[in-house]
């Protein structure tokens, strides 16, 4: 089934005086095999919890906040207000820095690659940044800020699309510090000619289709015929055993918690979306995906 692309960012390219209205879509997706965690015996769904480290109790959406480890246990909270003065001003734009030539940029610099479509009537002057890069014979350095964090990119012409190249940060890339490099180690003309020979018997042409992921493929055809042969449970929606309560009071409070947990096994169902206004609790929550556990807060100072 073909995957719809949809926009993950609207903003402008800052070229010059020129702006040019665009849309970001992701260029890349992976195609592992994604599997979920189950109960061995029936087949159930795995549920995680968030729960907090100090006092055990299952923590909210809205109740968990970004948390700097400064050392010695001790913990920097950043709330929402925190994030908001600083100086994203490139939020909304892709401003254009500099144009290179391509190969003065590491490879190993590229992270993750986007498709920018011209938004509304930005057509014509989208086309000429494209024509005028491909005649150039250049990429464009740039700097964007995506979901809260500013980073450098680069522009460049593929298929008569404009695509976007996030980098890494030049103090990201680390530096190889190994052992041998400081060995006085030399190779022999006959076998350095050697290697070159075998280089050169097996020189081609990158053609990217040439190469499939046999792991895949494999694991796919395991999956069909257990398919086939109807190797398959569906696991019994039962509603969870309400835990027994020896007075009103104690039936109030595993009534509350019952519904809390119910709630945040919603949530973690769907990450992107705030918490909706308490529900009753669902007879079968979707599972999420684990998440980490929370380092222990700091305590308070006196």
């Amino acid at each position: 089934m073909e995957t719809i692309m949809r926009a993950i960012w609207k903003g402008a390219v800052s070229f010059g005086l020129v702006s040019i209205a665009v849309k970001l879509y992701s260029a890349t997706e992976e195609k592992d095999i994604r599997f979920h965690q189950v109960h061995r015996t029936d087949g159930g769904r795995i549920k995680y919890q968030r729960t907090c480290s100090v006092d055990g109790a299952v923590v909210t959406y809205d109740d968990i906040a970004k948390g700097y480890d400064i050392g010695g246990g001790e913990m920097v909270i950043l709330t929402d207000d925190d994030f908001a003065e600083l100086p994203l001003s490139t939020s909304r734009a892709i401003d254009v820095l500099e144009f290179v030539p391509a190969e003065q940029i590491d490879p190993i610099l590229f992270a993750k690659a986007y498709y920018l479509e011209p938004e509304g009537q930005a057509a014509k002057p989208y086309i000429l940044l494209r024509d005028a890069l491909r005649d150039a014979d250049r990429v464009a350095v740039v700097k964007i800020a995506i979901r809260q964090r500013e980073q450098l990119a680069t522009l460049r012409v593929r298929d008569d699309v404009l695509v976007l190249n996030t980098m890494l940060w030049p103090d990201e890339v680390r530096t190889p510090e190994f052992g041998f490099l400081d060995d006085d180690i030399e190779t022999r003309p006959a076998e350095l000619a050697m290697a070159s020979s075998l280089i050169d018997s097996m020189a081609a042409d990158f053609q990217p289709d040439d190469f499939t992921d046999n792991y895949r493929s494999a694991l796919q055809e395991v999956i069909d015929a257990k398919v086939e042969g109807r190797e398959v449970v569906q696991p019994e929606e039962a509603e969870d055993a309400a835990p027994a309560a020896i007075d009103l009071m104690a039936a109030l409070k595993a009534s509350v918690e019952r519904a809390k947990q119910a709630r945040a096994s919603s949530e973690k169902a769907e990450p992107a979306k705030k918490p909706a206004k308490k529900t009753a609790p669902a007879k079968k929550a979707a599972a999420p995906r684990k998440s980490a556990t929370p380092r222990k807060a700091a305590k308070k100072s006196a």
